[in-house]
């Protein structure tokens, strides 16, 4: 089973707010998952990103990957806590 770390659409029409979570690749995009590892709200200004880091980092350890929105979001959501230090 080939494991993809990807965003779920919620939210209603027009107002999309996206789960990060962790799927089996050949799911459905809103199908089943296996576990929630973030939130993701681009309606807010700066889009808010909420990820629980120490379950992405245990899910890309045992070969979880990311796809290239999330992989970006995950960047973005590392160099925020580095930014706020200094």
């Amino acid at each position: 089973m080939a494991v993809r770390i990807r965003l779920t659409r919620m939210g209603r029409k027009k107002k999309p707010f996206y789960r990060i979570v962790v799927a089996d690749s050949e799911a459905k995009r809103d199908g089943r998952f296996l576990e929630v590892v973030g939130t993701y709200d681009p309606m807010q200004n700066p889009a808010a990103v909420n990820i629980k880091q120490d379950r992405v980092a245990d899910w890309l350890a045992k070969g979880a990957k990311p796809t290239d929105t999330v992989r970006s979001l995950l960047k973005g959501a590392q160099a925020q806590p580095a930014a706020a230090a200094e």
